[in-house]
């Protein structure tokens, strides 16, 4: 049995021991991707946010634990405002949709980043994906990192390996 996208399906599975627990992508270049196609930037960052949704579900699928995805640095606020702007408008539309199926999909939604500086809906509905991914216990993790600083990452990320013995 195939997915809609050719992909088995996590029981279709053969070999566990191939498939990564983790995949990490950086959004990068959704805004070139739609100028070299005649279309607005903004046209690039919703279909990067569907092809977010796609992969996430994908990942699930095979069998994956978690799904990283680095979607606005700290460097993304220095765009046109109206891009700004729509880029929120999209995080808040996949966060109404996502409070909706979470559960149904079996899906931790988690956020990452300095949210402080989001508008007060947007931290809202961060804070309800919060609270649904705490009853999600054992389910597959997407996270997503908005405001984030990259460098303050890698040392966070080093730090954590230094400490694990790793």
């Amino acid at each position: 049995m195939k997915t809609d996208m050719g992909l088995p399906h996590d029981n279709m599975v053969g070999d566990r021991a191939n498939i990564p627990h983790h995949v990490a992508i950086i959004m990068d270049g959704n805004g070139r991707w739609a100028k070299k196609r005649g279309l607005p930037r903004t046209a690039g960052h919703k279909a990067g946010a569907e092809t977010f949704r796609t992969i996430a579900g994908h990942c699930r699928d095979l069998g994956m634990d978690y799904f990283t995805v680095y979607a606005f640095s700290t460097e993304n606020w220095k765009r046109p405002a109206e891009e700004v702007e729509a880029i929120m408008g999209l995080l808040e539309k996949y966060l109404i949709d996502s409070v909706n199926e979470m559960e149904e999909d079996r899906i931790r939604l988690k956020f990452f980043g300095d949210t402080s500086v989001l508008t007060p809906r947007l931290q809202e509905l961060i804070r309800r994906t919060d609270e649904i991914a705490e009853r999600l216990p054992g389910c597959f993790h997407a996270n997503v990192y908005v405001n984030y600083v990259g460098r303050v990452e890698i040392l966070r990320a080093a730090r954590a390996l230094a400490a694990s013995g790793g």
